[in-house]
């Protein structure tokens, strides 16, 4: 039945037979098909709905996501088999969307998935950024900013037709409504809103990724958060983010009223949640609209508090949003009265600066006005929660106890497991059936496989086969070469001091001085990353310019390219990490004890059966609790004596380097005569001195016994049936990480949808 609609729709939409048409022209014809049973879908509906604000949505490719949550993804698949095509071609074709940028927007698009897979009316409100974060590519070992277009005239973007004004201080630009349809698992469909400004030009983008940052009209849309080291790019962000506000809360009272609702009564149909700080303007906006519409002031605060929630997704102060009250001043100067009015009642209740609104400087900080005027806060894993409740957040706490509450991140499984794994889908399905993909706790039922040496001896069959898969993959699109029978150690996520790229970068070193002096590894080492550095991050960028000259040093030494080779993939998104993740042996989660608030690519490397080596940080803490202490190699200062350095300045960097010869010698290779031949002696030099004198997310404290722990985790995967154990534990194990569990217990705590 199916086969033939398709077929029907298809050739009709190609105007030729399906076997004689380009898998581009396929891509625009399934494209077609899928939009038409995506309107087919009902819409999901009820008399609360939540309102997920997100400053991203790092969606990735949708065709064969939404393929799979429709339930025909097979039955597609098979058609274009028979026709002499093949579906993974066709998927190449795809741009992906630019909304995001790393965990923050990829757990937004997962959470959208859940919403809608649950049966609960919510949808996403973001904006349209045609441009996204940025494309990266590598020039003489170093990253280079350039355009990322992705929207074309055929994509999942609907124009809804609706147009909003959002007033600024000197002129009013108007927003445009563009939906797309995110479909549940075998379930009905709620909307990602996306905001654009009409007005918004391309043309205007000059040399990489610079453009005319004064120009609002014409550049608002176009880059995800544009440099922010000058008072222009600060202040576009602010015209961004009460842009994506004042749009979002103007659609949040339109539909409430388009339902006959009472806005007296917003909270009983209306759950807002803000996704870290980016959004927090829309408290003072929406309580703007509402006095716009009779409703009283007073009043008007009550109605936001009991309506909006906050997720908290850091402690790293920078990344806590503080504005200068100039800048709003000067953006939205009609909130600036309002906001001014809640902090004046918070210094009346609680004296105490640390909570103010706005300090004695005159910064508007975010956070605050969030947790005050927000009717509940939460942290984003368990250690996370403690951290904000005891140190980072406390005196807040010590006031909303109440209000504070944790939720663990989750993933959805139908993009880290069904859509990118089909191998160990299949493996799983004949060991313990289906139902796993609707209930991911159902994954525990793979425990009874642990002393099944057939079943082993397959699982670790499937992981060789992502290996070489992925080796095929690399070659094909990067023109890199890595050999799969080699350990894939990966680290991909943002690139950030706190991570500490540059830790596992000195690893490197110091395995290329033992291959040197002899000492080979039992099995050869393949080194992965992946990540953007922001484009005024110095230090980052740094980071990446040594990886990529230890990518060339390794690459051309005969005497350690068989044992070891270093590659850093170029612009790594979502599509690359559906390649990396399934193949990866060892997952590497080394931020600094304390500063991962949760970390996802734990999860989805865990799911897919890589083995964890990392500090007690984030969710490391709760997967080593799941898997147990022979399933994760773990390291590092713990937490608490993290923050307790911090809060006594008690690190130094230098004494490391000074006491420690191993330490010294390895800081000292990045400026040795082989690295500086390769690289830019100004970027090495940097990182070097950085090391030293700063290194504030403590690389050398935990240097040494990272190095032991990793070479016992290289050296256990050598025993293939115990690690295959290991493997399994992992998968099994990962259930608790869907975030079907996390959006269950949101709507359990927070939202209350009906």
């Amino acid at each position: 039945m199916l086969e033939n609609e398709l077929t029907t729709f298809l050739q009709k939409e190609l105007n030729k037979e399906l076997k004689e048409a380009s898998d581009r022209e396929i891509y625009y014809a399934l494209l077609a098909y899928t939009k038409e049973r995506l309107r087919g879908t009902p819409d999901i509906t009820g008399d609360k709905k939540v309102y997920y604000i997100s400053a991203e949505f790092l969606i990735g490719k949708l065709l064969s996501n939404n393929l799979i949550n429709l339930g025909i993804y097979d039955e597609v698949a098979g058609l274009l088999e028979k026709n002499g095509k093949k579906l993974s071609a066709i998927e190449e074709i795809e741009p992906e969307p630019s909304l995001g940028n790393g965990g923050l927007g990829r757990l937004a698009a997962c959470f959208l998935d859940s919403i809608a897979t649950l049966g609960l009316c919510g949808d996403g409100i973001g904006l349209n950024y045609h441009m996204g974060l940025f494309r990266q590519v590598f020039e003489d070992h170093k990253q280079k900013e350039t355009p990322n277009p992705w929207i074309e005239p055929k994509s999942w973007l609907l124009d809804t037709g609706i147009r909003f004004q959002v007033p600024f201080k000197d002129f009013t630009l108007t927003s445009r409504l563009y939906d797309i349809d995110v479909a549940g698992y075998e379930n009905g469909k709620n909307k990602l809103h996306l905001f654009d400004v009409e007005s918004v030009d391309e043309g205007i983008i000059g040399d990489g990724i610079s453009f005319d940052k004064y120009d609002i009209a014409r550049n608002l849309t176009l880059f995800l958060y544009p440099d922010d080291s000058d008072r222009a790019g600060n202040l576009l962000r602010v015209y961004q983010q009460y842009f994506m506000v004042s749009s979002g809360a103007q659609l949040i009272l339109k539909e409430c009223e388009d339902k006959g609702y009472d806005l007296r009564r917003l909270h009983e149909h209306v759950a807002i949640q803000i996704n870290d700080t980016h959004p927090s303007m829309v408290i003072p906006e929406l309580i703007r609209l509402l006095v716009q519409k009779r409703v009283d002031f007073n009043e008007a605060i009550e109605i936001v508090q009991k309506t909006c929630a906050y997720t908290n997704h850091t402690i790293l102060a920078e990344a806590l949003e503080k504005w200068p009250l100039e800048y709003l001043e000067q953006v939205a100067p009609q909130i600036v009265p309002i906001i001014k009015d809640l902090n004046m009642r918070m210094k009346g209740r609680y004296p105490d600066p640390r909570v103010a609104i706005i300090d004695d400087q005159n910064r508007v900080h975010m956070a605050n006005m969030d947790i005050h005027f927000g009717h509940s806060v939460n942290g984003v894993a368990a250690l996370h929660t403690e951290i904000l409740k005891n140190s980072e957040l406390k005196p807040f706490y010590d006031i909303y106890p109440e209000k504070f509450n944790n939720k663990t991140n989750g993933i959805t499984f139908r993009r880290w497991l069904l859509h990118c794994n089909k191998e160990l889908v299949q493996w799983i399905s004949s060991y313990i059936g289906e139902d796993y993909k609707k209930d991911a706790n159902q994954l525990t039922k793979l425990l009874g496989c642990l002393e099944d040496g057939d079943a082993l001896e397959k699982l670790l069959d499937v992981k060789h086969t992502k290996k070489v898969q992925l080796a095929e993959y690399l070659k094909e699109t990067q023109g890199l070469e890595i050999d799969p029978d080699s350990i894939f150690d990966i680290q991909v996520k943002r690139l950030h001091e706190y991570k500490r790229q540059q830790m596992n970068a000195l690893y490197a070193i110091y395995k290329y001085l033992e291959i040197k002096a002899g000492r080979k590894p039992a099995a050869p080492i393949t080194m992965i990353f992946g990540a953007k550095a922001a484009p005024a991050y110095s230090i980052a960028k740094d980071i990446i310019h040594m990886i990529l000259c230890l990518q060339e040093l390794t690459s051309k030494d005969p005497d350690v390219a068989p044992y070891l080779k270093v590659i850093m993939v170029e612009n790594y998104n979502v599509t690359m990490a559906e390649h990396l993740i399934p193949a990866c042996d060892i997952s590497e989660q080394i931020s600094l004890a304390s500063k991962e608030a949760s970390g996802t690519g734990n999860m989805k490397f865990m799911l897919n059966g890589a083995v964890t080596l990392g500090t007690e940080d984030g969710a490391n803490v709760e997967i080593h609790e799941l898997v147990g202490d022979e399933n994760i190699f773990i390291f590092g200062e713990s937490s608490e004596k993290v923050i307790e350095h911090y809060a006594k300045s008690s690190y130094r960097a230098a004494d490391y380097y000074i006491e420690d010869e191993q330490i010294r010698t390895l800081v000292n290779f990045i400026i040795s005569p082989e690295m500086m031949k390769i690289g830019d002696p100004y970027h090495l030099l940097q990182i070097h001195a950085e090391l030293i004198y700063k290194d504030w997310f403590m690389t050398l404290l935990d240097l040494k016994e990272y190095i032991a722990v990793k070479d016992r985790a290289l050296e256990a995967y050598a025993d293939r049936k115990a690690w295959s154990k290991k493997m399994l534990v992992n998968i099994a194990k990962a259930g608790y990480f869907s975030s079907d569990r996390t959006i269950d217990d949101y709507n359990k705590d927070i939202w209350h949808l009906r």
